[in-house]
C-alpha cells in the first residue's frame, strides 16, 4: 500500500518564503473518519506546505501554461518559488489482495537478476476519498487570497514513497507474516520492524506509527532474549547442550 493523495496548488501575491524553517506548519483532521453515508470508505489530513527544491519546482512548479524555457520561465521561477503553496491531502489506502511485490520473470538487473516487479491498483474507495479530499482543499483555497489556484486530476497512483503492507501482523499464519510481536510465524528468529506489518495504510503520515512499532518490537526482542526464546518458534524450548 502507499497513501491515496491529491494536491491542489496556488500561488500568492505576497511572498511566502514556506521553503524556509518547518515544512508543515498545520494538518487539518477534520475528515480523519468520513460519513460512511457519503457511499465509500475512507478518510485522511490536509497540510498546507511547500517543499519543492529549486530545480524540481522549475520542472514541475509552474501553473499550466507556464512558459518551459527563456526568459518568462526564468522570470516566472524566481516571482512564484516564494510565493507559491499547496494543500497536500493525504489519505488512507485499502489493502487489495492482488497488490504485490515480486520478481519478474522476464526482466533482469544490471547483475543480470530477477527485477523487482511492483503490481499495484488503488482500492476504488481511495479514489474516491483522495476526490473528496481535493475537493474540500480547492475549497479551502477558495477562501484564501491566491490570486490562481491548479490542480490535477485523481488518477490511478504509480508512484509512492510509503511502502507499507505485503507482511502484515496477524495471528493466523494463513493470513499473515508476522505475529504480534512482529516475529516471522515461519522462521523464529526473523522480525520485521518496518511499514510492511500495517494492515492497512492508515489514514495519513506513517513514519511515527512505524517508529513507535519499531521501539515495541524491541522491547518485546529484548523480553523474548531474556526468556531465552529467540531461535525457537512459540512453544519450543531451545535444544540443551552435553
Amino acid at each position: 500500500m502507499f497513501n491515496a493523495t491529491a494536491t491542489a496548488n496556488a500561488l500568492f501575491e505576497h511572498p511566502l518564503n514556506e521553503y524556509k524553517s518547518q515544512v508543515v506548519t498545520r494538518v487539518v483532521h477534520d475528515f480523519y473518519e468520513l460519513d460512511p453515508k457519503l457511499g465509500f470508505c475512507g478518510g485522511g489530513g490536509m497540510d498546507m506546505r511547500f517543499d519543492q527544491m529549486p530545480i524540481g519546482f522549475a520542472l514541475n512548479g509552474l501553473p499550466p501554461g507556464a512558459p518551459q524555457w527563456g526568459a518568462e520561465f526564468k522570470k516566472q521561477v524566481q516571482n512564484n518559488f516564494t510565493r507559491t503553496a499547496y494543500v497536500f491531502c493525504h489519505a488512507t489506502s485499502l489493502p487489495v489482495p492482488a497488490n504485490s511485490i515480486s520478481l519478474d520473470p522476464d526482466v533482469k538487473d544490471a547483475w543480470g537478476l530477477p527485477a523487482a516487479r511492483v503490481t499495484y491498483k488503488d482500492h476504488p474507495d481511495d479514489l474516491k476519498t483522495a476526490q473528496f479530499l481535493l475537493d474540500r482543499a480547492n475549497e479551502l483555497l477558495d477562501a484564501s487570497p491566491a490570486i490562481r489556484k491548479w490542480s490535477a486530476p485523481v488518477t490511478e497512483q504509480q508512484f509512492g514513497v510509503h511502502l507499507l503492507g505485503t507482511c502484515r501482523m496477524g495471528d493466523d499464519p494463513k493470513t499473515s507474516l508476522i505475529n504480534s510481536d512482529h516475529r516471522a510465524h515461519d522462521v523464529p528468529n526473523l522480525f520485521l520492524c518496518d511499514g510492511s506489518s500495517f494492515v492497512t495504510s492508515g489514514r495519513g503520515q506513517p513514519t511515527m506509527t512505524i517508529q513507535a512499532l519499531a521501539f515495541r518490537a524491541a522491547d518485546r526482542i529484548v523480553r523474548l532474549a531474556k526468556r531465552g526464546e529467540l531461535g525457537t518458534r512459540r512453544g519450543e524450548s531451545r535444544p540443551s547442550r552435553s
